[in-house]
């Protein structure tokens, strides 16, 4: 038997209810704020990657899905969805369209790392971009656009944190500063930071290991050696967000696992993923668009990992309903009156399902319960004769005769 590989995942029926649920919340909210949606190839030009990401961080160097096509070129399956819009941004001239171009994207990510809960090496995300500003405002909406969207999936608990990480000139002399603070104690240091001392220093302060942790309580932080520029720009955003209510906390120890990001950065993190706790992260990338090859233009933005959101979800997602009314038959003259009624509700815009397999009236009661429906219409040999249909709210247990006339309407009213 051929099974799939390692660290993908099939979206069986049942689940792909709830994806579709946090999609479509997603879709209908970012329209709201002006966000329209753009879809990238999965397969792009591998310089992309290890341009913007940078050819040091640890999905360059050890996750990315690349390789060379039959033409010889090196091309990657992209494991992020920000470097693709910014080339598509430029390539479509999009900042000649607007000022300020404002995009969302959902959609396949891939990355070759070690499966885990929710981390597989196909995986999904949900993010917006906003490019052609360097207002302040732009990361307050970005952020306050997570709390409103997570608040409508129905999803609590989560945390919001927030930190800077200044302008390139801040971040090549914090560089300088944590190299002299760590030149000797990188024996303290776990086998990834000592690598990352020499490469990519500032992802220490990402490190979860605690020896780590330890020698950085007292190292000099970014937010304490940003620029005044930066400082004015980062309490902005903060008091944005305070005047829009939106809750955070300031975390000096996020940087963000790429290299493009400047100024403020930010992650949403969920109890009920274990250790590794984020459902999502984003910030600023001032430079981004300019070293792809475009404008001098800010950009600010967010991703979310649709198959972490489901975790975080938990009960509170496995509790959507997934029909409107199941249609449950006793005979075969209830059989054709059932089918005809069913596809007469589909055409109404209720969703419903009926038993195609004759099983008994409690087993069907047991599969429309499964099924998570709301109702159940009863046909049976009593129910023809008096030209009625018995409609069951299965939330608690009482049922009304309907007449058959007018039973698609009476369903869509108790649908509502």
């Amino acid at each position: 038997m051929i099974k799939r590989l390692r660290g993908m995942k099939d979206i069986l029926p049942e689940e792909v209810l709830l994806w579709q649920y946090i999609e479509k919340a997603a879709k209908d909210l970012f329209a709201l704020f002006g966000y329209g949606e753009i879809r990238t190839p999965i397969l792009e030009e591998g310089s992309l990657f290890t341009k913007s990401i940078g050819e040091s961080t640890d999905i360059v160097q050890k996750e990315m899905y690349a390789f060379k096509d039959k033409g010889g070129r090196h091309v990657s399956m992209r494991p992020e969805g920000t470097a693709p819009i910014v080339r598509a941004y430029i390539e479509n001239n999009l900042d000649k369209a607007e000022s300020l171009t404002k995009l969302y994207y959902i959609g396949p990510m891939f990355r070759s790392e070690r499966p885990q809960a929710g981390r597989q090496r196909q995986f999904s995300q949900i993010g917006v971009e906003a490019i052609g500003s360097d207002s302040p405002y732009i990361d307050a909406e970005v952020i306050a656009l997570i709390k409103l969207y997570l608040e409508r999936i129905g999803l609590s608990g989560y945390t919001i944190k927030i930190n800077t990480l200044g302008c390139s000139k801040d971040k090549t002399n914090i560089r300088k500063a944590l190299q002299k603070f760590l030149k000797d104690k990188t024996n303290l240091l776990c086998k990834d930071c000592k690598a990352r001392y020499k490469k990519n220093i500032l992802r220490i302060f990402d490190c979860k290991e605690d020896g780590c942790k330890a020698v950085l309580r007292t190292a000099p932080k970014i937010i304490d050696n940003i620029c005044s520029d930066c400082k004015d720009h980062f309490d902005n955003v903060k008091n944005a967000l305070d005047a829009l209510k939106v809750p955070y906390s300031v975390d000096p120890y996020i940087v963000r696992g790429l290299d493009y990001y400047t100024r403020t950065a930010f992650e949403v993190t969920h109890p009920n993923l274990g250790a590794q706790d984020a459902i999502g992260a984003g910030g600023r990338y001032d430079n981004l668009v300019r070293d792809t090859g475009g404008p001098k233009a800010g950009a600010c933005g967010f991703a979310l990992g649709q198959d972490r959101l489901i975790l975080a979800l938990g009960k509170e997602g496995s509790a959507l309903p997934a029909l409107g009314v199941y249609i449950a038959v006793l005979g075969e003259e209830a059989r054709r009156e059932g089918f005809r009624l069913c596809n007469e509700l589909r055409s109404n815009g209720v969703s419903s399902q009926m038993d195609y397999q004759e099983r008994s009236l409690k087993a069907q009661m047991r599969q429309a319960n499964k099924k998570g429906s709301k109702y159940v219409a009863i046909i049976g040999e009593d129910e023809l004769q008096k030209g009625i249909i018995v409609l069951r709210d299965m939330s608690n247990g009482t049922q009304k005769e309907i007449k058959k006339d007018s039973f698609v309407e009476e369903a869509k009213k108790a649908l509502c």
